[in-house]
């Protein structure tokens, strides 16, 4: 039997949640959507077995190319042994999720005007609603921390969500998102060493004298080879370029980022850092599929991000005793983040829940822009409680 988490009953938690239905949390419980999955498992056996059997094979028959098919062989298996590592690592690894409460009770949610005394918050956050109010998720009962999205296929908040992957059963969030990226790696490399290498056997292939399954396992070979390397290689680029810049697929996506330009990413720490936490902390092994980046994906503020370089870094954002945030000076400034934009490119971003993502926070809101730089600005949700403090009506 599934375990199950059963919401709070509307007495008991009012607000967005009320009478919210238990969800399990049991994973591969849906059949179908292994298909895809079995569809990726036959492509990379088809294409090895083609590989070996009508390329390599021959060459280590013949003397002249014996030792050329022998290098051949032991790289292709080499990076096919990591390809499938990879891509069980993928599957397998569940991608982190917000604490239970058992675990950390300052991520249950509870509604601020009836709980006041709900538990503080132990990590400094970034993002905030348009109220200036933690995130919290209607569906799990829980506040979200920054880069946490809700995926109504996997049916629970993923920490650092890049998006679900349907080839993989699995969404790409803080755990196996390095996984995922050496996953792109190693198969761009294995689509190309068949492109490259096994032309001359499609070459030899059109002898009249080569017998038909061969020449037409080889020509399907290394047509689907091209295919999906073109595609894979576009794809790898792409999160390339979305290391760099500090970014997820989902983030890509968001409005804000549209507006503000894709060079100013809250989460850029420089060239280094942002290798480092995707790909893990120890050089030596980023190439490798173990030893993932260090952390718990809770949060990524910390004093090499941009805005706690500027004048920004004026407010800190902390759960009161009454649950709530409020500010304190230096510490950066709570902004606002427009809903995700639909049909996302490259992924499935699509999958987070609509309704989870309105009024989330992120660096990109013109409209807080304009209000901080105001002299007397103060963010809203801190400014009934710093005019208590001092004093002041």
């Amino acid at each position: 039997m599934a375990d199950t988490v059963t919401m709070p009953s509307q007495a008991a938690m009012p607000g967005p949640i009320a009478g919210a239905m238990p969800f399990p949390k049991q994973r591969f419980t849906e059949t179908a959507k292994f298909l895809p999955v079995l569809f990726v498992w036959a492509n990379i056996f088809g294409l090895y077995m083609i590989f070996m059997f009508f390329h390599c094979l021959p060459m280590l028959r013949h003397p002249l190319y014996h030792d050329n098919g022998l290098l051949q062989l032991a790289f292709f298996n080499v990076v096919t042994a990591l390809l499938v590592t990879c891509y069980l690592l993928c599957i397998l690894v569940h991608p982190g999720t917000i604490p239970e409460k058992d675990e950390d009770p300052t991520w249950e949610y509870v509604a601020q005007d009836q709980y006041p005394s709900a538990a503080p918050c132990n990590v400094q956050l970034q993002e905030a609603k348009r109220s200036g109010d933690r995130r919290h998720c209607k569906w799990c009962a829980k506040f979200k921390p920054d880069r946490c999205h809700h995926c109504r296929v996997c049916r629970a908040c993923i920490l650092k969500m890049d998006h679900h992957c349907p080839w993989i059963y699995n969404c790409v969030g803080f755990r196996n998102h390095k996984f995922f990226f050496l996953l792109l790696f190693y198969t761009t490399i294995a689509t190309h060493f068949i492109i490259w290498n096994m032309i001359d056997s499609v070459r030899a292939a059109t002898d009249p004298r080569t017998p038909f399954i061969a020449m037409f396992l080889l020509l399907f070979g290394e047509t689907l080879a091209c295919f999906l390397g073109l595609l894979v290689s576009v794809f790898f680029i792409f999160h390339i370029w979305l290391l760099m810049k500090a970014m997820t697929t989902i983030e890509f996506c968001e409005k804000s980022m549209k507006k503000s330009g894709y060079n100013s990413s809250a989460y850029d720490r420089g060239f280094l850092k942002n290798l480092k936490a995707v790909l893990g902390d120890n050089p030596c092994l980023w190439l490798l599929p173990c030893s993932p980046p260090s952390g718990t994906g809770l949060s990524f503020v910390d004093e090499d991000m941009p805005f706690a370089k500027g004048p920004a870094f004026r407010f800190r954002k902390e759960a009161s005793a009454g649950g709530g945030f409020h500010e304190i000076e230096e510490e950066p400034d709570p902004e606002v983040n427009p809903k995700l934009g639909k049909g996302a490119a490259f992924g499935s971003p699509q999958h987070v829940d609509a309704d989870e993502s309105g009024g989330e926070a992120s660096s990109g809101s013109d409209r807080e822009r304009e209000a901080r730089q105001q002299p007397d600005y103060i963010p809203a949700p801190a400014e009934a409680q710093l005019q208590a403090h001092h004093g002041t009506p």
